[in-house]
């Protein structure tokens, strides 16, 4: 029945992959199965048989289609089936659409559609590497034009030594997580996150993948060669060459004078005139071609641009390759936030803001990975007003997603952990104005905010990015990229991280891939660059974080307890918690590993709440001082209530430093008083004295004759006991 049934197998890491073709999805141009280990991953590529009306791009769509019953779970949805991709999916969507896109014929406008759907996953065998190794695959075996193909692999880093494909332990362990993926000869695609690693470590992480991929772009021509169907022929949409020579003879002087400027509006201002002079030149002479005179016209545009660069070491706002925009700093800008930092550099603006929370205000995920929630969150929004604009919003987008993702994986390894700050953290990165590399400057906007919003953060993250110009065996490299020279330029090479190290790394290509001495010197530019932006603008703004929190935000306090207290804390129907709860204005989380998380908006309530969880959760200790309730007045004393369920008396004579006739002379029903553990019997009862309290904490002068006065003790009361009721 599967007569052109044909496996395909190498090993990577140690573990065995193989990739089947002629069985599954055969109606699609190009299809295959990818096994590793026991992740299973299908594949398909498909091209529509003519090019779509009126597209001045190539449409390609790639889709990574996490699917629950991969990992045997039953969506959480109201439906129960799988909705919209989630966060990590997209990203992944991303992550294989980056290295494929530039190989293919610039030229064509042919929609090309990958879906790579998950169906199997093994936690130690990673799904998205599968993927990229399959999408790679049905592509170079569908007959689809493709330049390719690429291979892609994860990279780690434990103890001195690089991991291709960490297991899921390895990763827990490993100080990088590096994607890289490559060409038969070049470097495609990076996307990185680390924990403050060096340049060199980071060089040597990416060559050492790209090492790997060369050795598997091999093994999938070999497939090629065996089962590849012929390149399928295409209508070339490419700008007619004397239609752009001829626009190109009369505006080029137009273009480059309307180009020379720093600033994006007056460029645009400037263009739109030529524009208009173009189309009276030429509209009559091309009839019914105007979207091909404005494709000359952008071809101009970016002639113009990198013959500037390359020729001349000239940049549209004339500046140097090594120099930055002017930089500008700001915290504190919005009163009632827990923390916001806004972050310039030329026309690039982003505003930064922090909300602290519980941490059962952790997102809660529902993905085919072992990661059920997060509690460090980093959202990013890019209005249309940005970029002057009017689109209307329609919620974040792809673009949108990747961008806080990098900026979230970029400030993740300076987040303190949940036991030294125990807080759930939600930042949001809006996008003011936009004129290149606005995720590095949300990377430095939220440094400053989560600094403002007083985060133990342990270094301060800036993020900066470099382009890039080639020509044969030539090429220039420029720091701080402006959204022109992104746009005509061949690379957008994003890297941020600390003082010591780099924390994150995205790459951006529209050529086919990068080689080492590229790289090198985009590492050592980004290295110059961030250093200088965080010890010349950023700290001189807030040298380190504020030592308190915002009024406005909530305090917490944690403490671990005995699991086995657990119960005890909760009490029969949560009475206990919940009048904790009440009685101190606060909320409190407890976890199933005896982690106790007490929030509230006064640091004093958050106090007392946690010195009754841990009086319940602890036995008192005789010297320990506790606040409690003055629950029944006696005559020969006052029960105070330290704890629920954890009761003692305070016998009259050691109700003050003074001498008391009346206990109602000193305390009162509902009373809050301090106290000291002065005996616990051999029941667990509890002697108490506020006037030892006094005296300890708040200094107070006892009177003389109170020392020396009898203690008299009512009927029924044994000694060293409290009251028998």
């Amino acid at each position: 029945m599967f007569e052109n049934y044909r496996t395909f197998e190498t090993e990577v890491a140690g573990r065995k992959l193989v990739i089947e073709v002629g069985k599954l999805a055969q109606l699609a141009t190009g299809s295959c199965l990818v096994r590793y280990g026991e992740t299973a991953v299908l594949c398909t590529a498909t091209m529509s048989e003519k090019p779509r009306e009126g597209v001045d791009f190539f449409p390609l769509s790639v889709d990574f289609e996490e699917k629950l019953y991969s990992v045997g779970k039953i969506p959480g949805s109201f439906m129960r089936r799988e909705g919209r991709p989630s966060e990590k999916a997209i990203l992944a969507s991303r992550l294989i659409d980056r290295p494929l896109r530039p190989l293919f014929p610039k030229d064509m406008r042919n929609d090309v559609s990958v879906v790579c759907t998950v169906m199997s996953t093994d936690p130690d065998c990673s799904p998205e590497f599968a993927a990229m190794i399959g999408a790679s695959t049905a592509i170079s075996i569908s007959g689809i034009p493709f330049n390719g193909p690429i291979s892609g692999v994860i990279v780690g880093y434990i103890d001195g030594e690089y991991i291709i494909n960490p297991t899921a332990e390895q990763e827990d362990r490993s100080e990088m997580h590096v994607t890289v993926a490559s060409t038969a000869d070049l470097v495609a695609m990076i996307e990185a996150g680390a924990n403050e690693v060096s340049n060199e470590v980071m060089l040597n992480g990416i060559m050492t993948g790209h090492r790997e991929n060369q050795r598997l772009v091999e093994f999938i021509n070999g497939i090629k060669a065996e089962v590849g169907k012929p390149t399928i022929p295409f209508e070339s949409k490419d700008v007619d060459h004397d239609m752009f020579e001829a626009v190109k003879a009369f505006a080029e002087d137009k273009v480059k004078f309307a180009m020379d400027t720093d600033d994006k509006r007056i460029r645009e201002e400037r263009l739109a005139p030529v524009y208009t002079e173009v189309h009276e030149r030429f509209d009559e002479e091309y009839p019914e071609r105007e979207a091909e005179i404005d494709d000359c016209m952008y071809k101009l545009q970016k002639f113009v641009v990198r013959r500037w660069l390359l020729d001349e070491g000239k940049r549209v706002d004339g500046r140097g390759m090594d120099e930055i925009r002017p930089l500008a700093a700001e915290v504190s800008l919005l009163p009632r936030v827990h923390g916001s930092g806004l972050f310039t550099r030329g026309q690039t603006q982003v505003l930064t803001t922090v909300t602290l929370g519980q941490v059962r205000d952790a997102q809660i995920l529902d993905g085919i990975d072992d990661e059920e929630s997060k509690r460090y969150m980093h959202q990013y929004n890019f209005p249309s007003y940005s970029v002057g604009e009017t689109r209307p919003s329609r919620g974040p987008g792809r673009r949108e997603i990747g961008h806080g993702a990098l900026a979230e994986r970029a400030l993740l390894p300076v987040i303190p952990d949940t036991e030294e700050f125990p807080y759930s953290l939600r930042l949001v990165s809006e996008v003011l104005s936009s004129n290149g590399s606005t995720s590095q400057a949300s990377v430095c906007g939220s440094t400053l905010a989560l600094m403002d919003a007083g985060v133990p953060i342990k270094a301060p993250v800036a993020g900066i990015s470099c382009g890039l110009i080639t020509e044969g065996d030539r090429f220039i490299t420029m720091v701080d990229i402006q959204g022109v020279e992104d746009f005509f330029g061949d690379m957008d090479f994003k890297v941020a991280g600390t003082h010591k190290g780099i924390t994150a790394i995205q790459m951006d290509l529209k050529i086919n891939g990068l080689t080492e001495e590229i790289i090198k010197e985009a590492l050592d530019k980004t290295y110059k660059a961030r250093i200088y932006i965080l010890d010349e603008i950023m700290l001189k703004a807030i040298p380190e974080s504020r030592k308190e929190l915002s009024k406005y935000a909530p305090k917490m306090l944690s403490t671990k307890i005995d699991v086995d207290k657990i119960r005890e804390v909760i009490g029969s129907g949560g009475k206990v918690i919940q009048k904790i709860c009440a009685d101190c204005n606060c909320k409190i989380d407890v976890e199933e590993d005896g982690m106790v998380y007490i929030s509230a908006m006064d640091i004093e309530d958050a106090k007392r709440a946690l010195q009754i969880v841990e009086t319940i959760a602890k036995d008192p200790e005789i010297g320990a001082i506790y606040k409690g309730r003055v629950t029944r007045l006696m005559s020969f004393g006052a029960f105070v209530e330290i704890a629920p369920g954890k009761e003692g008396l305070v016998h009259i004579s050691q109700l003050d430093v003074k001498r008391t006739e009346k206990v109602e002379d000193v305390v009162h029903e509902g009373d809050e008083v301090i106290v000291k553990v002065t005996e616990i019997d051999d029941q667990g009862r509890l002697n108490l004295s506020r006037r030892d309290a006094l005296i300890e904490v708040e200094g107070a002068v006892p009177e003389n004759d109170v020392s020396s006065s009898p203690r008299r003790r009512p009927s029924g009361q044994k000694r060293g006991g409290r009251f028998n009721r």
